[in-house]
């Protein structure tokens, strides 16, 4: 037992958090901006980084969730935002999840943009905005656009398996600048290698802020990025997880050689016109496929390919 007493300190966690994202925070006063809290915990502390001039809604604190399920991920919880960009007229619809560590974004037209491509937004910011060069991490299902679209500013990809403890782990093994995942999740090392959804949104808003002073629309600027059919996650529930992923990857090496293979989290494989990964669900009973091809032709028969392999299992 020591000798000596014990002290308590009192941390005012909430105002450090805050003082700490406001130094990120920027001049919006250009912009309109639409924000769905999700009734989670971003309506305890949005409005102390951007103030009353966003247009907010299911911005009150409320465990039951009465408007729609905290997960941005499912179409039907994004409905209400983007018919509210679209009715406002906003520059960028924001959503956060329930405890706001993951954040998703749609276009001024309201359409949803896939999470894995704001890895790449966020370029502007750490790598041309502050010059930095380096290792930037992706998830193994991210599309192969993020890639080619950072390269030229200095980014070099490292793919890793996906989930949240994964991510940080692995972002603070590489001394990554930062990283990112398809379920909307953010990694930066100015954040201690953790993520943030709030510090997610600001950086996003000031990447937009510049590109709306050049008269580039969020759209706009995700065209750039966006130059693959992508297939998004597909669900298939099956017992025979391992065989089937098996089957699906034997088939497609069998008919042309692979330009990179991971296997560290499920099955990765890359072709020179298109790649896919299928894997098993961390959290629920699904094998979970997704791809990418140079054309909507080329995708649409490699998917319906995986389907009829996948079906002739179950």
């Amino acid at each position: 037992v020591s000798s000596k007493p014990g002290e308590i300190k009192q941390l005012h966690v909430r105002d450090e958090y805050i003082k700490f994202l406001r130094q990120y925070v920027q001049d919006y006063s250009h912009m309109r901006i639409g924000i769905d809290c999700s009734n989670g915990m971003a309506a305890l502390l949005i409005k102390d980084l951007l103030g009353d001039a966003p247009i907010y809604i299911y911005d009150e604190l409320d465990g039951t969730f009465p408007n729609h399920e905290p997960n941005p991920l499912v179409p039907k919880n994004v409905v209400a935002l983007q018919n509210l960009v679209k009715k406002e007229k906003c520059d960028i619809g924001i959503i956060f999840d329930g405890d706001a560590d993951r954040v998703m974004f749609v276009d001024e037209n309201g359409r949803f943009i896939s999470p894995d491509l704001m890895i790449a937004l966020l370029g502007h910011y750490f790598l041309e905005e502050r010059g930095e060069t380096g290792l930037v991490l992706q998830d193994i299902r991210t599309s192969k656009a993020v890639g080619e679209y950072l390269k030229p500013m200095g980014g070099e990809m490292r793919t890793w398996r996906v989930g949240r403890a994964f991510a940080a782990h692995k972002l603070r093994e590489i001394k990554g600048i930062y990283g990112g995942e398809l379920a909307g999740h953010y990694y930066f090392r100015d954040f201690y290698y953790s993520d943030s959804g709030l510090m997610a949104c600001l950086l996003i808003l000031n990447v937009i802020s510049k590109f709306k002073n050049r008269g580039i629309t969020l759209s706009q600027a995700i065209a750039k990025i966006e130059t693959y059919a992508n297939s998004g996650e597909i669900n298939f529930k099956i017992d025979r997880k391992k065989e089937a992923m098996d089957a699906v990857r034997n088939h497609f090496t069998a008919q042309e050689e692979p330009t990179a293979s991971f296997d560290f989290d499920g099955y990765r494989v890359e072709f020179p016109d298109w790649w896919f990964n299928i894997r098993p669900s961390n959290t629920e009973p699904y094998l979970r496929f997704i791809a990418e091809a140079k054309s909507p032709e080329l995708l649409k028969g490699k998917v319906d390919k995986v389907k009829e392999i996948i079906v002739g299992l179950t």
